[in-house]
Protein backbone atom coordinates (compact mmCIF):
# COMPACT_ATOMS: atom_id res chain seq x y z
CA UNK A 1 0.00 0.00 0.00
CA UNK A 2 1.13 3.52 -0.84
CA UNK A 3 -0.14 6.67 0.83
CA UNK A 4 -0.45 10.33 -0.14
CA UNK A 5 -0.78 12.80 2.74
CA UNK A 6 -2.89 15.89 2.05
CA UNK A 7 -2.09 19.52 2.91
CA UNK A 8 -3.94 19.75 6.23
CA UNK A 9 -1.76 17.07 7.73
CA UNK A 10 1.91 17.48 8.65
CA UNK A 11 4.80 16.05 6.64
CA UNK A 12 5.74 14.34 9.91
CA UNK A 13 2.86 11.93 9.27
CA UNK A 14 4.49 10.80 6.03
CA UNK A 15 7.75 10.20 7.91
CA UNK A 16 5.87 8.43 10.73
CA UNK A 17 4.28 5.98 8.29
CA UNK A 18 7.51 5.64 6.33
CA UNK A 19 9.33 4.61 9.50
CA UNK A 20 6.82 1.77 9.75
CA UNK A 21 7.87 0.47 6.35
CA UNK A 22 5.04 2.04 4.38
CA UNK A 23 5.53 3.92 1.13
CA UNK A 24 4.27 7.39 1.88
CA UNK A 25 4.56 10.86 0.37
CA UNK A 26 3.20 14.25 1.29
CA UNK A 27 1.60 16.41 -1.41
CA UNK A 28 4.59 18.75 -1.00
CA UNK A 29 6.89 15.89 -2.07
CA UNK A 30 5.10 15.50 -5.41
CA UNK A 31 4.51 19.19 -6.19
CA UNK A 32 0.78 19.05 -5.42
CA UNK A 33 0.69 21.48 -2.50
CA UNK A 34 -1.32 23.98 -4.58
CA UNK A 35 -3.37 21.38 -6.44
CA UNK A 36 -7.13 21.01 -6.24
CA UNK A 37 -8.66 18.06 -4.41
CA UNK A 38 -9.60 16.53 -7.76
CA UNK A 39 -6.01 16.80 -9.03
CA UNK A 40 -4.73 15.17 -5.83
CA UNK A 41 -7.36 12.43 -6.12
CA UNK A 42 -6.46 11.73 -9.74
CA UNK A 43 -2.75 11.60 -8.90
CA UNK A 44 -3.47 9.11 -6.10
CA UNK A 45 -5.59 6.97 -8.42
CA UNK A 46 -2.96 7.00 -11.18
CA UNK A 47 -0.21 6.00 -8.73
CA UNK A 48 -2.39 3.51 -6.80
CA UNK A 49 -2.13 5.54 -3.60
CA UNK A 50 -4.48 5.94 -0.67
CA UNK A 51 -5.21 9.57 0.22
CA UNK A 52 -4.87 10.51 3.89
CA UNK A 53 -6.78 13.73 4.61
CA UNK A 54 -8.95 15.67 7.02
CA UNK A 55 -10.84 17.18 4.07
CA UNK A 56 -14.43 15.98 3.74
CA UNK A 57 -14.36 16.79 0.01
CA UNK A 58 -12.38 13.60 -0.54
CA UNK A 59 -15.26 11.58 0.93
CA UNK A 60 -17.45 12.77 -1.93
CA UNK A 61 -14.83 11.57 -4.42
CA UNK A 62 -14.35 8.22 -2.65
CA UNK A 63 -18.05 7.27 -2.64
CA UNK A 64 -18.46 7.62 -6.39
CA UNK A 65 -19.06 4.21 -7.99
CA UNK A 66 -16.10 4.65 -10.33
CA UNK A 67 -13.69 5.85 -7.62
CA UNK A 68 -10.21 4.60 -8.40
CA UNK A 69 -8.53 5.75 -5.17
CA UNK A 70 -9.29 5.21 -1.50
CA UNK A 71 -9.28 7.43 1.56
CA UNK A 72 -8.20 7.46 5.16
CA UNK A 73 -10.36 10.24 6.58
CA UNK A 74 -8.80 11.75 9.69
CA UNK A 75 -11.64 13.00 11.90
CA UNK A 76 -9.56 14.03 14.90
CA UNK A 77 -9.98 17.59 16.12
CA UNK A 78 -7.17 20.09 16.00
CA UNK A 79 -4.20 18.69 17.84
CA UNK A 80 -0.46 19.01 17.86
CA UNK A 81 1.64 16.70 15.73
CA UNK A 82 2.77 14.39 18.58
CA UNK A 83 -0.85 13.80 19.63
CA UNK A 84 -1.89 13.19 16.02
CA UNK A 85 0.88 10.65 15.47
CA UNK A 86 0.10 8.89 18.77
CA UNK A 87 -3.60 8.65 17.89
CA UNK A 88 -2.87 7.25 14.43
CA UNK A 89 -0.31 4.83 15.86
CA UNK A 90 -2.94 3.52 18.27
CA UNK A 91 -5.46 2.65 15.55
CA UNK A 92 -3.12 1.84 12.66
CA UNK A 93 -3.57 -1.94 12.82
CA UNK A 94 -7.35 -1.49 12.49
CA UNK A 95 -6.86 0.96 9.61
CA UNK A 96 -4.63 -1.50 7.76
CA UNK A 97 -7.12 -4.33 8.34
CA UNK A 98 -9.90 -2.21 6.84
CA UNK A 99 -7.76 -1.34 3.84
CA UNK A 100 -6.71 -4.95 3.33
CA UNK A 101 -10.33 -6.07 3.17
CA UNK A 102 -10.96 -3.40 0.53
CA UNK A 103 -12.76 -0.61 2.38
CA UNK A 104 -12.85 2.52 0.24
CA UNK A 105 -13.07 4.93 3.19
CA UNK A 106 -11.56 4.36 6.61
CA UNK A 107 -12.39 6.91 9.30
CA UNK A 108 -9.96 7.66 12.09
CA UNK A 109 -11.63 9.33 15.08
Amino acid sequence: MKFLIDNQLPAALARFLGERGLECQHVFDVNLSQASDLEIWRYAATHEMIVVSKDEDFVHLAVKPDAAARLIWIRLGNCQTPQLLAAIGTVWERVQACLERGDRIVEVR
